[in-house]
């Protein structure tokens, strides 16, 4: 385990911040046929319904939605445009709010789920997709990507990390870095894998809100950027996806 910083307890008494985490990830039983720190090939929901109530401190879901694509309609996506995430498996709107259902299953009390989201959907309203959870939204972290994309009027060049935390809510004693920006600049390889995410970025995040050795869940993983992150963090990685 890392060493705590050190802190003064009446200091920390009167402030809403600290550097010491006060939540313990609970012991935890896996099905034989899942694997720590692995690539899983399997279909998310069927990952989550597989995990124990309760367990985990923190996920993360990329849903693979089409929202403002769809409904820009530029007209030559899949052909000199975009042609790997046109090719990736597509989900509805009814299942991205499955998955977040699983995983508001799965988390423990006052864990976080961090969900990308893109600006159709943020601008839109997503509320709907909490609908029979206990997450509610407390942050959102806007990533500066270095280049630009598309668009009929600005040109996008960011995406957006909605933070949401189970109940109860609070970030006293369990959120543990105070220094991480609202907007993240990082870029990230022309060559990587189609819709990679900022490892440095989530590797930061993951270390405000969990452990050393804690586990964190990923059931839509895609490029597994988030075990990379959890490999830099001595965080333990459990996660799969649909296509390996």
């Amino acid at each position: 385990m890392a060493e705590t910083p050190p802190h003064d307890p009446e200091t920390e008494a009167a402030s809403v911040f600290s550097p010491v985490r006060s939540l313990v990830m609970p012991a935890l039983e896996l099905p034989e046929h899942f694997a720590y720190d692995t690539r899983l090939q399997m279909d998310g929901l069927e990952f989550l319904a597989h995990l124990p109530e309760g367990k985990f401190p923190v996920a993360f879901l990329d849903p693979q939605y089409r929202g403002l694509l769809d409904k820009m309609s530029y007209g030559n996506e899949g052909r000199s445009r975009n042609r790997g995430r046109s090719a990736l498996r597509q989900m509805d709107e009814d299942k991205i709010a499955a998955f977040i259902r699983g995983i508001d299953r799965a988390l423990m009390p006052s864990g976080h789920l961090f969900l990308w989201m893109d600006k159709f959907h943020l601008c839109t309203g997503f509320s709907h997709w909490l609908t029979e959870t206990k997450l509610a939204v407390v942050d959102l972290v806007t990533w500066d990507k270095g280049r630009i994309g598309m668009g009929y009027r600005t040109r996008r060049k960011s995406e957006h990390l909605v933070v949401l935390q189970k109940t109860p809510r609070r970030a006293k004693g369990v959120w543990m870095i105070h220094d991480i920006p609202d907007v993240w600049a990082e870029t990230v390889p022309r060559d990587a894998v189609t819709h990679r995410k900022p490892v440095e970025l989530q590797g930061a995040l993951i270390a405000a809100v969990t452990n050393p050795g804690d586990v964190v869940i990923d059931p839509a993983a895609g490029s597994f950027s988030v075990l990379e992150a959890c490999r830099q963090r001595n965080r333990v990685f459990l996660g799969c996806d649909i296509e390996g």
